[in-house]
């Protein structure tokens, strides 16, 4: 069950190809820092081990070389006098084990450091050694090589190598070795045998790393071909799945797209449910006007079936387009005097009909200085009309009164109407926001009436709708006094 969980899990991420880009270029960075990182140890470790035999070497080399001269030493009575052929035997043997020495390649100085006095004196001739060794007072020659540098640092270290009698090695530049061997005679510390060796084993670690380095190359040469095929490979499934993915977005798009005409389309249908009752009831007032029509009041009967007529026209063009063009809304050639709808529009249809009855009042307080917006007049009559309907309809109370107002802010260059009534007011969860800020009482098919909502709550959705159009805020709000009150917010 956990195992399923967990696959269940991977299947919730989706690799792209930058994914899987990023991944290759990783893990190739990672096996080159790796190798650089091995590489780097190996060499430590040769140098290590190089450094560590080459002192060895140098002073086993320089320990052989003591032992040879003590052995030849121990063969020979330096007590007795030596003359002749015996003695330049001795100084050959003598000469044989220190030039000997010299033709190897690494050693590069080799003498015998002996103390006459409180002086030092290097040694590396047979002849002058016999003649140290057999005591004689005379004067000890300048050797032909100078071996300043092993006299100083004998100097240094002689106290030490005579009370320990041990090999002492100095390391200078890296890979030159100073050994100095105590040369001890019949159990008497004579002095010290002196050899600068310089060994060199670099062809060795080069040779190791250079075969490291190859294997290395054919190594990541084989990961790179295995990631790439794995790149590609993947890149290859990414590709075809993001190819149906394309296409399953393209038919979810297109499926969208008709799901949205649709609703646009059933949206304007239930407009025109909305909106034909009102055609209805201005074309009876048409009818009422011809049927009154007399010379005394032809004028006024005139004007008004004009408003109307043009009011019938805007509903039927309206039926044509359920997303008008923004031009036939806003355009500069409209100059359209808002409190002279406004003034129609309460006297010729809403106090039309209720002049009979004592039961609403509508008072108007307009502003004169309002001036003329580049609305179309009949797109503003949309806006109002809802919006004074919405009073008449929820209002609740008797003696309902409507106040309709205009205000122009000469220092801001901007225009309100407020249209507020003495009713019940809007109910408390209508005037809550949704998640895109929009008040639910401006929602499509949102109302407060306990009747069958399907072609009922689109008069304030209308207004609210064709306001944003005409680049108008609407806002509505309760009244701590009783009833609600919509403002609308434009600048000239």
């Amino acid at each position: 069950m956990g195992k399923k969980r967990f696959f269940e899990s991977l299947r919730e991420y989706h690799f792209e190809f930058k994914h899987l880009t990023v991944l290759f270029i990783v893990i190739f960075f990672f096996q080159l820092v790796v190798s650089f990182i091995n590489k780097s140890s190996i060499k430590n470790f040769l140098s290590s081990t190089q450094e560590w035999y080459q002192k060895d070497s140098a002073e086993r080399l320089a320990n052989l070389t003591t032992t040879s001269m003590e052995l030849l030493l121990e063969t020979i009575n330096l007590q007795e006098k030596i003359y002749g052929e015996s003695k330049e035997k001795i100084i050959q043997s003598f000469d044989i084990i220190l030039s000997q020495q010299i033709l190897q390649h690494n050693i590069q100085e080799i003498c015998i450091l002996v103390n006459r006095g409180q002086n030092i004196y290097a040694i590396d001739e047979g002849k002058i050694l016999f003649s140290f060794l057999t005591n004689d007072r005379s004067f000890i020659p300048e050797t032909k090589i100078s071996h300043r540098q092993a006299i100083e640092l004998y100097d240094k270290l002689k106290e030490d190598i005579r009370s320990n009698e041990q090999i002492r090695s100095i390391l200078t530049e890296k890979q030159t070795f100073h050994i100095f061997v105590p040369f001890v005679l019949r159990g008497e510390y004579i002095g010290a045998v002196y050899v600068k060796n310089t060994p060199d084993f670099s062809f060795i670690t080069d040779q190791i790393i250079s075969s490291y380095d190859e294997t290395s190359v054919i190594y990541l040469s084989f990961i790179l071909l295995g990631l790439l095929a794995m790149y590609f490979i993947s890149s290859y499934t990414v590709k075809e799945r993001d190819d149906t993915q394309k296409l399953l977005f393209d038919e979810h798009e297109r499926n969208l797209k008709k799901q949205i005409t649709y609703e646009k389309e059933l949206v304007f249908t239930k407009r025109i449910y909305h909106t034909h009752h009102k055609a209805e009831k201005v074309m009876g007032f048409i009818k009422e006007d011809l049927r009154n029509l007399s010379a005394d009041n032809i004028d006024d009967v005139k004007y008004r079936v004009t408003k109307y007529s043009n009011f019938i026209s805007r509903v039927i063009y309206d039926m044509k387009w359920f997303d008008p063009p923004l031009q036939t809304i806003r355009n500069p050639i409209f100059n359209t005097n808002v409190n002279e709808v406004i003034r129609f529009i309460v006297d010729n249809i809403f106090l039309r009909i209720t002049t009979k009855s004592n039961a609403l009042e509508i008072k108007l307080n307009l502003d004169e200085s309002l001036p003329n917006v580049p609305i179309n007049e009949f797109v503003v009559w949309e806006i109002i009309e809802p919006l004074i309907q919405n009073g008449l309809d929820h209002g609740g109370v008797e003696n309902l009164l409507i106040n309709v107002s205009t205000k122009f802010e000469h220092h801001s260059n901007s225009a309100k109407i407020f249209i507020s009534d003495n009713g019940k007011g809007i109910l408390p969860e209508l005037l809550e926001r949704n998640e895109e800020g929009i008040k639910k009482i401006f929602l499509e098919n949102v109302t407060s009436r306990h009747v069958d909502a399907r072609n009922v709550g689109y008069g304030c959705y209308i207004a609210y709708e064709i306001s944003k159009r005409c680049g108008w805020d609407i806002d509505a709000v309760n009244l701590d006094s009783g009833g609600c009150m919509f403002t609308i917010n434009f600048s000239n």
